[in-house]
């Protein structure tokens, strides 16, 4: 993916942190982006001396249109294009239905599912002078399957694949390719945290980490597989396919 511009939001830790990597490890220049600058700009002391001049950390609300704007613009100005958009930020907010008040409830959306509309809104903006873009939105399992008390981030995942596809369908003209990737548990700590039984839960027998859904961005985003287009990609170690019967 050499020369290929690439976006990553929420850059600064867990799964986008390692896809920013995954990126750079392939020659693209990556645009990190995270609310957190210091997050990013951590990263970018970690980073090989030979790759440092591919790794851009840049400051970024995605709640916010200006800055969402200010950003695509910045890069369309330096670089004249974008080839990749990683739509990866995120927050959840775990409580009762009767305790989540509307605001809490409203930066859940704002950050995971508005932001992702207005990112691929500004980015294809840019992607359609080249007539080239392929965007992939982060969402999840909870989008098909529920715990108690995650309504804002079961809606906004929810939302994440809809609006996938409905992009999908009207960027098609442009050359534009948008999927979606749901991530089932993707343990971001330290290995030794897991107990068996928690590997034991999926047919792959182990829980997922980030490099698994920063290789499935690495895939869908490659020009060779234009063929794939308004899909959401389950990666779970088939955890959601499991029958469970209580006993």
């Amino acid at each position: 993916m050499r020369n290929e511009v690439v976006i990553v939001t929420g850059a600064g830790q867990g799964i986008g942190k390692v896809i920013a990597l995954e990126y750079i490890k392939r020659g693209a220049t990556v645009i990190a982006c995270d609310l957190n600058q210091e997050a990013v700009e951590k990263t970018a002391r970690e980073i090989d001396e030979k790759d440092k001049h591919l790794y851009y950390p840049m400051a970024c609300d995605v709640r916010s249109e200006d800055q969402i704007q200010e950003l695509t613009g910045h890069v369309k100005q330096q670089f004249e294009r974008i080839d990749v958009l990683i739509n990866n930020a995120g927050v959840s907010s775990f409580k009762s239905p009767f305790e989540l008040d509307v605001s809490e409830w409203d930066d859940v959306i704002h950050t995971n599912l508005r932001s992702v509309f207005i990112f691929t809104k500004e980015a294809a903006k840019v992607m359609q002078e080249t007539q080239y873009g392929a965007i992939v939105n982060i969402a999840s399992t909870r989008a098909m399957m529920s715990e108690p008390n995650s309504e804002a981030y079961a809606a906004s995942k929810g939302g994440i694949i809809s609006l996938t596809h409905a992009f999908a369908a009207s960027l098609q003209d442009s050359g534009i390719r948008v999927n979606a990737i749901s991530p089932g548990w993707i343990h971001t700590g330290d290995a030794g945290e897991l107990r068996e039984v928690d590997h034991n839960q999926h047919f792959s027998k182990r829980v997922g980490v980030p490099e698994d859904i920063a290789r499935a961005c690495l895939f869908l985003t490659q020009k060779e597989n234009s063929f794939i287009t308004g899909e959401n990609v389950v990666i779970d170690g088939g955890m959601t396919r499991k029958m469970i019967y209580e006993h």
